[in-house]
Order: C-alpha cells, then structure tokens, then sequence
C-alpha cells in the first residue's frame, strides 16, 4: 500500500526534482562524503499503549452506502508488549446495551525491522480468525498510518488506519474507507480510549 501512496509524484515532479539536483551539484564545490542518514527504529511506536485502557467506539453501520447511522459501544481495552518487544497484542471488547450487541477483537501487531514498518492483523471472535492481508505502514511525526487493499462487498477498496493524537492518558483511533483509490475516505470505525488508573 506505501508505493500506491508513493506513485501518486507525477513524473514530471520527479524529472523536475532531478533537475534541481543536477543544477545545484554543478553550482556548487563536491562536499566531503558523509553518512547516510540512518533509518528510525519504531520498533517502539506502540509502547505508549501497553496498559490498560477504557474504550468507546462509534462504528458507522453501513460503510460505503451513504448511510450516516452509527453504533455506540462501550468496554475495554487491554494492550500488551509480546515477543521480547517486536509486537503488541490488544483484547478489544466493547458492548452496545440498545442493540445488545458485542465486538470483540484481538489485534496483534509486528514490527519489520528491514523495512521499519509495522504490519497490523485484526481478528474478530464472530469469525475466529486474522482478515488478511494486515494493514502495513509507520508512525511519522506522532501519527501511525497503516493501509492495505481489500475486497468489500464485491468490491475493490483501500482501508487505512490512523492513530493519533497519543498522550500517557488516551489515544484515538480511526478506521476509514477509500472506493475511488485513496481520492476520498469515509471513516467507519472511530474509538478512543482512555487509561485505566492502576
């Protein structure tokens, strides 16, 4: 999903970058050779969610149909650090009393350390198993951005997922949907959790 996002420079951006890099190294005296910049180790990202943690989630109905109906549930949150640090582990469970509905999760999530990205795998308890292929990306700036390309309903889509705005008390989460190739997104499943005093 990272070259979809990268695909998007036009080649002339690209020619145009390449041009102003040849015209400066003519312009200007060779420098001293020097390192090259070393890739950051996220190996860390999740670590400020290890604990636990009191969540909501409004999760939109109908994805994609135009729909606005959402669904409110309340529970928890329990995040742990598993295999020596590379990954983490959440038990997600949440309960709407109207509809008297449950959703209850496990995500587990692995760090790459050749190619710094996180891969994220979602398993539901309703189906018992891992939706595939996991979501794929990296945190930047404070901000976790994670994509693949699925099937839904018939139909070819994008799925992102964004963590952001993560303090030692509360994190938020959002989950949204892409039908015309990442032009647009629909959000869908958004949750906010906030940390549960030892």
């Amino acid at each position: 999903m990272t070259t979809t996002r990268i695909s998007r420079v036009s080649a002339g951006a690209l020619l145009l970058i390449s041009a102003l890099a040849s015209a400066q190294s003519a312009a200007s005296p060779p420098k001293p050779a020097s390192r090259a910049p070393t890739e950051r180790d996220g190996q860390r990202d999740f670590d400020p969610l290890v604990g636990s943690w009191k969540a909501t989630l409004k999760r939109l109905e109908h994805p994609l149909s135009g729909s606005n109906k959402w669904i409110e549930y309340e529970g928890t949150q329990i995040t742990k650090s598993i295999w020596g640090g590379r990954g983490t582990m959440d038990e997600f469970t949440v309960h709407d009393p109207r509809t008297n509905t449950d959703v209850v999760g496990l995500t587990i999530r692995l760090y790459n350390p050749t190619t710094h990205q996180w891969h994220i795998y979602w398993a539901n308890a309703k189906k018992g198993m891992f939706d595939y292929p996991p979501v794929a990306g990296q945190w930047e700036n404070g901000r976790g951005e994670f994509y693949d390309q699925e099937e839904f309903e018939g139909r070819a889509i994008f799925v992102r997922y964004v963590w952001s705005d993560v303090t030692p008390t509360s994190a938020h989460f959002e989950q949204s949907f892409s039908a015309d190739g990442g032009k647009t997104w629909e959000a869908n499943w958004i949750s906010d959790i906030t940390r549960i005093k030892d």
